[in-house]
């Protein structure tokens, strides 16, 4: 099963009154896990960052600037989400209506609001009395991803950007803790027997230099190490 968790950053409210989409941050996973792949772009609005949109997401005009307009971009985000799999997002009509818009100003199809998931709106069943927003979702999940500040290391510059650490704090935690379908969790976050293998295994981050530290590490424990009584071997694997 794919899904698409996604969140953007606009210049406001209201596509129709003239805002535009400034970053869109997407994830892919099947059967709820990551797969690896993920889409992160920033975009130039072709208009004035109000000041109010800034004191939010902290980008501004300097910034995006030089950067590539939605239509340079349109067809590798399409390429992303692909035709098929659920589009994940907190507050799925504010995306959605801006990613239409935009969309319709290119003459492109649209996305249908029924291959849209709004977790704020499961949030808000999962979680009555609490606040809805993004990073308190996060919290409530236990979720090791939990701030703005998220420091999790997952693409290959080493830091999530703002709109995926958004992605997955809320969105994707939310939804993986669904209590129906092939994944379920733990209270502390952590996935039970039951949930399905990935599709492809991620590829080792692990330097050459760092296995061989670590094969070096496990050889000093002996053959009573707890490393190799969870199937890890002494080349750091």
């Amino acid at each position: 099963m794919r899904e698409i968790v996604l969140d953007t950053e606009t210049t406001g409210f209201d596509p129709e009154t003239g805002d535009r989409i400034v970053e869109i941050g997407a994830i892919e996973l099947h059967n709820h896990l990551p797969t690896g792949r993920t889409f992160h772009v920033y975009i130039n609005p072709e208009r004035s960052m109000p000041q109010e949109a800034f004191d939010v997401h902290g980008l501004g005009d300097d910034f995006l600037k030089d950067k590539p307009k939605f239509a340079e971009i349109a067809q590798d985000f399409e390429e992303f989400i692909g035709d098929d799999g659920q589009l994940v997002i907190h507050n799925a009509p504010f995306d959605m209506k801006f990613l239409n818009a935009e969309l319709r100003k290119l003459g492109r199809s649209t996305l249908p609001m029924a291959r849209a998931t709004d977790t704020l709106e499961m949030a808000r069943r999962k979680f009555p009395g609490r606040r809805t927003r993004w990073t308190p979702c996060a919290g409530a999940t236990a979720s090791t991803t939990r701030t703005a500040r998220c420091t999790a290391h997952f693409s290959t510059a080493n830091c999530w950007p703002r709109s995926i650490c958004r992605c997955w704090a809320a969105a994707s935690r939310v939804w993986c803790w669904k209590p129906s379908g092939p994944a379920t969790a733990t209270r502390a976050g952590r996935a039970t027997a039951g949930r399905a293998p990935r599709a492809q295994a991620l590829a080792p981050r692990l330097t050459e230099a760092e296995a061989e530290a670590h094969a070096a590490f496990v050889a000093k424990l002996g053959d009573k190490a707890v490393w190799l009584r969870y199937g890890g071997t002494g080349s750091g694997s």
